[in-house]
């Protein structure tokens, strides 16, 4: 099965897969959109980070230590990654994933219309090991973002983008992520002095 190609395609991939479980796993969702697909669950935990799931104490840094995880073997593997078992087996309730997604549908197809390839270096090849050094960086600040309001949020957001970035190949949308992640560590730095 080839990688997803926009935002739709991986809706549609993970709904498939809870349309045939009660539950589904963290390693459901991986083997449907690809364990060597970095951008789909880049943009998965991104979007979990955007929900109400943010504030939650500890989910920043879950959240933190996954993407670390990922990304780190992103930059030195190169066939895909690899979570422990207690990850992998997470569950979600499958009517609560489905009535997500349909939730997401309209954006999916608002997002995919405005989306191509573009600046394609900057999202492959070594141009993906920026991004997957800023993912490190993000990740390794979540937990001080546990402690500054809507901070994970934003690092929700910049994850969520970059992860998109990378499904559709937009290089030209992981620099708007780049620079949101600057102006937000920038706000935050001069908050924290």
């Amino acid at each position: 099965m080839s990688d997803p190609a926009n935002l739709q395609q991986v809706l549609d991939r993970i709904s498939q897969t809870a349309v045939s479980h009660r539950r589904v796993t963290f390693g459901d969702i991986v083997d449907t959109v690809g364990s060597r697909s970095f951008g789909p669950i880049l943009m998965i935990v991104g979007i979990l980070l955007l929900s109400p799931l943010s504030g939650i104490p500890g989910v920043p840094t879950l959240s933190g230590l996954l993407i670390l995880f990922i990304a780190v073997q992103i930059l030195i593997r190169d066939e895909g990654f690899w979570l422990p078992a207690w990850i992998m087996d997470r569950h979600f309730p499958s009517d609560k994933l489905l009535k997500g997604i349909r939730f997401l549908e309209p954006v999916a197809d608002f997002i995919d219309a405005r989306l191509h390839p573009r600046l394609v270096l900057v999202v492959r090849g070594p141009g993906s090991y920026l991004v997957g050094g800023v993912c490190v960086v993000i990740a390794c600040a979540m937990p001080l973002m546990e402690i500054i309001p809507f901070s994970a949020t934003a690092a929700g957001f910049a994850l969520a983008v970059f992860g998109l970035a990378m499904v559709s190949l937009d290089g030209l949308l992981a620099l708007l992520g780049m620079l949101f992640t600057v102006a937000i560590a920038t706000l935050i730095g001069v908050n924290l002095l």
